[in-house]
């Protein structure tokens, strides 16, 4: 099995087995690959009607054995036809545009002069140390990004600041953070005008830094960590 087709396995499964219905979750994988039920029943041999219960909640949770089999059996029938899943992949990897990690820490205060930004939340926090940075595509972040891969934003530590570009009004990144497990100490928009007043009051929520920037476009930032 190819390095490419473990790496597909691995998001699969990550999706899979963070959520609280795995059979569901299997299941919305096998219709977003268009692939029939019938069709991965006798690719795994076994019944379409016992697949459909572990689908559907009618049997007990599935355990790993059948989740690894259900998730290889979709990568082989995709292999064959749609090849979707290659073209996930690299939309995946399309929403992390710079990451990386400091080569000492930086303080919250120092970020915000790196990208003339305007705090909106955290004033006082300002003295936090971070170590780390994520640059984003908001809106591939948002549809392309979910389960075990949001994690990947944080790099090795979450006392990090991610910078969202291509920002509407701020709240879709919020949100996202707000279910998370993981939080990041700092965010920063980059772009918009105004910001939605929700996206503010979940950083405060979240005891979040926020702040919102204008500096450049996203190449010139990246450009700018890249040297820190």
């Amino acid at each position: 099995m190819s390095e490419t087709d473990l790496e597909i396995i691995s998001k699969i499964a990550g999706d899979v087995v963070i959520n609280n219905n795995p059979g569901q979750m299997l299941k919305i994988w096998r219709r977003r690959l268009k692939i029939k039920q019938i069709i991965l029943a006798k690719q795994m041999n076994m019944s379409p009607s016992v697949l459909s219960d572990y689908e559907s909640g009618r049997r007990s949770s599935p355990g790993v054995i059948f989740i690894k089999k259900y998730i290889k059996a979709l990568v082989e029938i995709d292999k064959t036809n749609n090849k979707t899943l290659n073209r996930l992949l690299k939309e995946d990897h399309s929403a992390i545009i710079g990451i990386g990690e400091f080569n000492k820490p930086l303080t919250a205060s120092k970020l915000k002069t790196l990208l003339n930004a305007k705090i909106l939340n955290g004033e006082d926090q300002l003295k936090t140390k971070l170590y780390g940075y994520t640059i984003l595509d908001s809106i591939n972040t948002i549809y392309l990004l979910s389960g075990i891969d949001f994690y990947k934003i944080f790099g090795a530590t979450t006392e990090r600041v991610l910078i969202f570009t291509r920002v509407g009004l701020g709240r879709s990144p919020l949100v996202a953070i707000r279910v998370s497990q993981l939080k990041p100490r700092m965010v920063i928009l980059h772009g918009p005008d105004q910001v939605d007043n929700l996206a503010i009051e979940l950083s405060k929520r979240e005891n979040i830094i926020l702040g919102v920037s204008k500096k450049d476009n996203e190449e010139k930032i990246k450009s700018i960590f890249s040297q820190l």
